[in-house]
């Protein structure tokens, strides 16, 4: 089969590997349909999470058909039209049976290599290093899904692919984003990042009863997205004074909840730019937390920092005595998606939330390398560039 492999930092082709096969009988062998890029993919592509090797599947964001299931699948069957979850839970686990799947015991088969970074194992993830278990990626013509009687999800014949394919990670990362700020009516919410998933924060976060949601970035694109699908007030931070702007926004007060949507390649102006990025260069500093700085400089006294950007390790500079003082709350994780998807798949359904204009660039696998280019310079307005490996 054709699949999208990394080979370096920005080097990706599409090459010939095996097909994947029935490995345990959980598994299930989908045909890919959609396989979007993620805003976390370009952390791959620009070489900042370790344990990539030459020759690695990316993608993680999918949707498809089951082809083939193995003999303990029960809840699937060849021929269903199915949207996977991009993180893998075992089902059996306290994690799992507590709903908090992305932490799964089981699921991440090198759990040792995790163990020595974060003294714990944490869930795998589909096409996102040998750190977070080596699983085959979902830029490919087929994929193997493990317990996919947990992960993969038979989507209703009135939701159309446009939607579906972002149930497998945009949707219930932003939504858990949303959740995690314990949102409650009245609210104001300030994102950082106006991707996918920032977008979907802003949509949950009016469903969670929030008055007045401002999205921070400083791509006009991207922006003007948020207005006008997401309802949000928009700020670009390279025009604007943020922590005077959210200030004035909220007579003072602050943002209620700060949601962190962009994660370790975040970007700021002036001497922090320039500090960050030096450091992280020469490998002084794992991530850039320029977003982390400034939502806990701009929170309310006793509000709330959610984290959902992807961060791979160590930052400098980290505002711990304001954090502190304030009395601030900070919660964050990878999504925990099984626990999100049927929620979601009814709320999609109703038309409250409508992921589908995140799809702008549908595109064969052939043309991936330059897709990611694309994607990673914020390009031709794209939000994201989707595949689709068997047409």
């Amino acid at each position: 089969m054709k699949a999208l492999c990394w080979n370096g930092i920005k080097d990706l082709r599409v090459e010939t590997v095996p097909d994947p096969t029935i490995l345990n009988p959980r598994d299930a062998i989908v045909k890919v349909t959609m396989s979007s890029v993620c805003g976390s993919d370009l952390h791959l592509y620009n070489g900042f999470v370790p344990t990539m090797r030459e020759g690695d599947i990316i993608g993680h964001e999918f949707m498809g058909e089951i082809v083939e299931t193995g003999k303990d699948v029960q809840k699937l069957k060849k021929g269903d039209r199915v949207v996977i979850v991009s993180v893998i839970g075992c089902g059996e686990c306290h994690y799992c049976n507590s709903g908090t799947w992305s932490l799964c015991d089981n699921s991440n088969p090198h759990a040792i290599m995790q163990e020595k970074v974060y003294n714990y194992s944490t869930a795998g993830i589909f096409g996102y290093s040998h750190l977070f278990g080596g699983y085959a990626g979902s830029h490919a013509q087929y994929i193997r899904v493990p317990f996919a009687d947990n992960g993969a999800f038979v989507i209703p014949e009135d939701i159309p692919d446009e939607k579906a394919v972002f149930l497998s990670d945009a949707l219930p990362t932003g939504y858990m984003a949303a959740e995690m700020g314990n949102i409650k009516p009245g609210d104001v919410v300030a994102v950082w990042g106006a991707g996918g998933v920032g977008q979907m924060a802003m949509q949950t976060a009016y469903l969670m009863g929030a008055d007045k949601v401002i999205a921070i970035d400083r791509f006009d694109y991207r922006l003007q997205a948020a207005a006008k699908y997401s309802g949000a007030e928009a700020l670009d931070y390279e025009k604007t004074d943020i922590l005077e702007a959210l200030k004035e926004a909220t007579g003072g007060r602050g943002p209620d909840v700060c949601i962190d949507a962009v994660g370790m390649e975040a970007r700021s102006t002036g001497i922090e730019q320039y500090y960050d990025k030096t450091k992280q260069v020469l490998r002084m500093e794992s991530d850039r937390p320029a977003v982390l700085r400034q939502a806990i400089m701009a929170c309310r006294k006793g509000g709330t920092i959610s984290v959902v950007g992807v961060y791979a390790g160590l930052i400098d500079k980290f505002p711990m005595g304001v954090l502190m003082n304030k009395g601030l709350s900070m919660r964050g994780g990878q999504m925990h998606g099984q626990r999100y998807v049927p929620i979601l798949m009814n709320l999609v359904q109703e038309g409250r939330l409508d992921p589908s204009f995140l799809l702008t660039h549908p595109m064969p696998l052939e043309a991936g390398p330059d897709a990611y280019a694309m994607f990673n310079d914020k390009a031709d307005s794209c939000m994201r560039a989707v595949f689709m490996p068997n047409m």
